[in-house]
């Protein structure tokens, strides 16, 4: 991933340096284990762990010449070791120490996403709570609809991604947190189970049930697709802060901070930027599940088409929804509200969004429903998209509406709070599930 997009800590991740690390753990992990089996000679062990090290341009050198990046890494490695070395993959194949790394790799890598994902709910709940009465217009087709609050919106969304948190904690370490070392076509010929056994929990993992030579790329597409929620959640609340940020709108606005600029050519404009840029990031993010999802049907045991496609999508797509959680965190919490504007589109047309209210009252009356439903329509309609309609004021000079409804009734079916009367109900229920997901956890 460009540097525009990669965070610090998920640059480290993904670093040769760490991966072969990693590479190295593994192998050494499988040594411990098959020295407490008495499979290889204490002493050989020490000697290993002593004097093991890598030096990434030599295993770029090897590399070179014999194409095969894990012989470059074993070969380095046993340089550096000497005849010791010779214990180092024993029964083993590169799939062992491929997919096992990966497995630790991808787990690093979720936690600073879930680290992140705690961030940005905490924020969300934040702000949820402080405009719980903050009221606004609700739109469906984009078009006005009735009365909700800010905070119900926010709600919503921490709601969702609450949801994505427990689905992508579960296939960190029930799906993705698995290793191998099973050899050739994955049937122990050659490695004794007791090793994997062994090793994978040194290594904090679970051993696969089974493997072909490779984990089964399900766990993977799994994983990728959890993450492509993630980043659709993210893309689904920067869609939302687009549509309030029009100028017609205006109702939020990103944060504009000092000595921002909008345009290189429009000293006015105040964009929307970050949110577009998520949208765009989320669209990668989800072509990277697609991608996993390819992985999955491979030949036979195993082949190498998977591998070309994860050396991108893996680090990529962990790197793209870590940034995403950030920026979108930042955007939340610095985010421009502007209740008197919600307010002024919400009686735009002399209130025709409280038309239901006016309709339920004349049923109330007793009043036949479709009768009623003509008699509101038509005063919305000759007030709709007028410059100076006024819902309300034809309401008050209709003498069929005015045979049921007195002015005072009227005027009562205009105040907002009362669609607002089980909001903190909704509240009450969404927020318990945070007590339950802090009790699972």
């Amino acid at each position: 991933m460009i540097k525009r997009y990669t965070r610090p800590e998920l640059a480290k991740i993904w670093s040769e340096e760490n991966k072969y690390n990693i590479w190295l753990s593994v192998e050494i992990a499988a040594l411990e284990a098959m020295c407490e089996l008495g499979q290889v000679p204490k002493e050989s062990l020490s000697v290993i762990k002593e004097r093991a090290s890598f030096d990434i341009k030599r295993i770029e050198e090897i590399d070179k010449e014999v194409h095969h990046d894990v012989i470059a890494f074993l070969t380095c490695v046993t340089e550096s070791i000497g005849p010791e070395g010779r214990f180092l993959h024993l029964g083993m194949t590169s799939s062992d120490l491929i997919d096992t790394s990966f497995a630790i790799l991808l787990k690093q890598a979720g936690e600073k996403i879930l680290n992140g994902l705690n961030k940005f709910l905490s924020t969300l709940e934040k702000r949820a709570i402080e405009h719980k009465n903050t009221i606004c217009i609700g739109r469906t087709h984009g078009v006005h609809a009735e009365p909700t609050v800010f905070g119900l919106k926010l709600l919503g969304f921490w709601e969702e991604l609450t949801r994505a948190k427990m689905r992508f904690n579960y296939v960190i370490e029930d799906e993705i947190g698995v290793g191998i070392f099973s050899g050739a076509v994955g049937t122990y010929s050659n490695i004794d189970p007791k090793v994997e056994e062994i090793a994978t929990k040194k290594l904090g993992l679970k051993p696969a049930p089974i493997s072909t030579q490779v984990i089964s790329r399900d766990r993977h597409a799994l994983y990728l697709s959890e993450l492509a929620f993630i980043a659709t959640i993210i893309e689904k609340i920067a869609t939302e802060i687009r549509h309030l940020q029009r100028t017609e709108v205006l109702e939020v606005e990103e944060p504009f901070y000092a000595n921002q600029k909008g345009s290189s050519a429009m000293p006015h404009k105040r964009n929307p930027w970050r949110s577009e840029n998520l949208c765009g990031l989320a669209r990668l993010v989800r072509s990277y599940s697609l991608a996993a999802m390819e992985n999955i049907p491979l030949w036979h045991e195993r082949d190498i088409s998977h591998s070309s496609v994860e050396r991108v999508i893996l680090p990529d797509a962990t790197t793209l929804v870590d940034f995403m959680l950030d920026r979108i965190n930042q955007v939340i919490s610095d985010l421009n509200i502007y209740p008197e504007n919600m307010r002024e589109n919400m009686f735009k047309f002399g209130g025709v969004v409280f038309s239901q209210t006016v309709l339920l009252k004349l049923v109330e009356k007793g009043l036949e429903r479709e009768v009623a439903y003509k008699f509101v329509q038509k005063n919305a309609h000759n007030a709709w998209n007028k410059k100076d309609g006024d819902f309300k004021k034809n309401l008050l000079s209709d003498k069929e509406i005015l045979k049921y409804l007195s002015e005072r009734e009227i005027e009562e079916c205009f105040d907002p709070k009362k669609h607002l009367k089980h909001v903190d109900t909704v509240f009450n229920r969404v927020l318990k599930q945070k007590e339950a997901v802090s009790c699972k956890s």
